[in-house]
This record gives C-alpha cells, structure tokens and sequence, in this order.
C-alpha cells in the first residue's frame, strides 16, 4: 500500500485512512490506485467484518480530483490525440464505489473536512456517515465543467431526493454540516476533536455486531430502490432465509432467552 492511503486491520474492523492532508487528499493516481486496492481488499477479506473510511489532517476528507496532476494529464492526451485523462472513472472510481457499496460488510465514513466532487462520491458510498461539525460537502462537478462521477449521480437522489439532487449538482456550493444533517447525508454530528474517537467507536461496534444479517440488510436497501414491493418480497424471503440459517441468528435467540449480551461470530 503506497504512504498516500493507510490501510489496518484490528479486530475485525479495516481502517482505511487517506494521507495526502498537505494536499486536501486529493486523489493523485498513487492515491487512487491505493484506496481501490485497499478497499476492495477489505470488502474480501473474511476477517474484516467492518470498514472505517477515514482522512488525515482536519482540513479535508477528500477535494476529489487532484487537478495539478489533472492539467498535466490532459497535456499529455492533447499530444497523444487519446483521451485516456478521463478513464480515471473506470479504472479507479468505479471500482472504489462498487468496492464500498457492495461490501458485504458496514462500512462507515469519519468525514473530518470538506468533502468535494469524488470526496463526496466516497462518503456517499459508505453506509453510515460520522460527520464533524465543521466539515462541509460540495459536488464540485459542474464548477469544473464535468459531469458527476463516483456514484454521485446514483446516490445523491436516493439520499436527499431529485430535485435538490438536481439543485446541488447543477449549482455546487459548500454544504456545511448542520444543513447535511438536515438533508440526510450525515448521519451523525459530533464536533470535530470527537470525530475519530466516534467514528471508531461506531465502527467497532459494527464490526461485534451480526455481520450476516448487515450484509442481507445492505443487499436489501439496494435491490428496494430499483424492484417492485412484489420483488422486493421475494428477495426479503431469500435474504431472510439465509440470515435466519446464520450461527449469529442461533447465537441471539439464545441468548435473548438466556437474559445475556450476544457474542456475534460474524458467520
């Protein structure tokens, strides 16, 4: 794993911490091509039953694009006549979206600072957003002259609605916390010398919870956006079925009956 992104293992929680706060974490390739391994090493690894998504410094989560190192890949397309500048999406942020969303585990993003453009699309990735109070949010996109990227597109209408999804999107301002919150896209607020204590605190008790029946819960919200309430039935049944054969489901009922505090397997 290269110094731009540090990535731990403890106890079942994956810690994942973006390190370029002398740049705003900006995602330079180094950076990029790390949290896509990093991440995608979490969301396989068995032993990794939650995901703590995190940034260094106090300035910034993650401003998206490094755009010093943009300009000069777009001199280098102009002298090749290709366009490979903008297959940054497909190689790098597409897979680091799918990676987030799709793990079949938790996974929680500590947004500390400003998170901007592909920042942005990271914390909207994650399942649970633990947002320090003077952090802010911006879809930068159009200020750019881009269009969204990293899951944006998808995850911010099913967060705050179309309309203001379309508000925010054609017209990128700062977003401070207290109207994140307001809006859905931070879950919790916490002041920014709590951020990490919380974050990591939420996280670990994710990664001691019944991570089977996360997996199915995260399967579940996905698949009810985009089906039918027939659908969704149906695979509510299947999902149900497979929580229910789960050893951390025998796990609880016994000790719901017992009177006691479950000690989850993950399994």
């Amino acid at each position: 794993m290269a110094d731009t992104v540090l990535y731990e293992v403890s106890d079942g929680l994956a810690t994942i911490t973006l390190n370029r706060p002398e740049a705003m974490n900006a995602l330079n390739v180094e950076t990029k091509v790390a949290l896509r391994d990093a991440v995608r090493a979490a969301a396989a690894d068995g032993a990794v039953r939650a995901v703590l998504l995190t940034a260094a410094g106090d300035r910034a989560f993650c401003v998206g694009q490094d755009l010093k190192e943009h300009i000069g890949l777009m001199a280098g397309d102009r002298g090749r006549g290709s366009g490979q500048t903008m297959s940054t999406v497909r190689e790098h942020y597409n897979p680091i979206v799918r990676a987030l969303a799709e793990a079949p585990k938790p996974v929680v993003a500590a947004v500390n600072g400003v998170a901007a453009g592909a920042g942005f699309g990271f914390a909207l990735a994650a399942d649970y957003r633990i947002v320090a109070e003077t952090a802010a949010f911006n879809t930068s996109f159009a200020g750019v002259a881009l269009t969204a990227d990293s899951g944006v597109s998808w995850t911010l209408p099913r967060v705050v609605g179309p309309g203001r999804a379309a508000d925010l999107l054609l017209f990128p301002r700062s977003i401070p916390a207290r109207e994140a919150y307001d809006l859905g896209i931070a879950n919790r607020l916490v002041p920014a010398a709590e951020l990490r204590a919380e974050a990591e605190r939420t996280a670990r008790a994710l990664a001691g919870g019944p991570t089977v029946a996360y997996a199915a819960l995260k399967e579940a919200l996905a698949y009810g956006l985009t089906h039918s309430l027939a659908e969704t039935l149906e695979k509510e049944d299947e999902l149900q079925t497979r929580a229910g054969a789960s050893e951390d489901h025998a796990i609880a009922v016994r000790a719901f009956v017992a009177k006691e505090k479950p000690a989850y397997l993950g399994r």
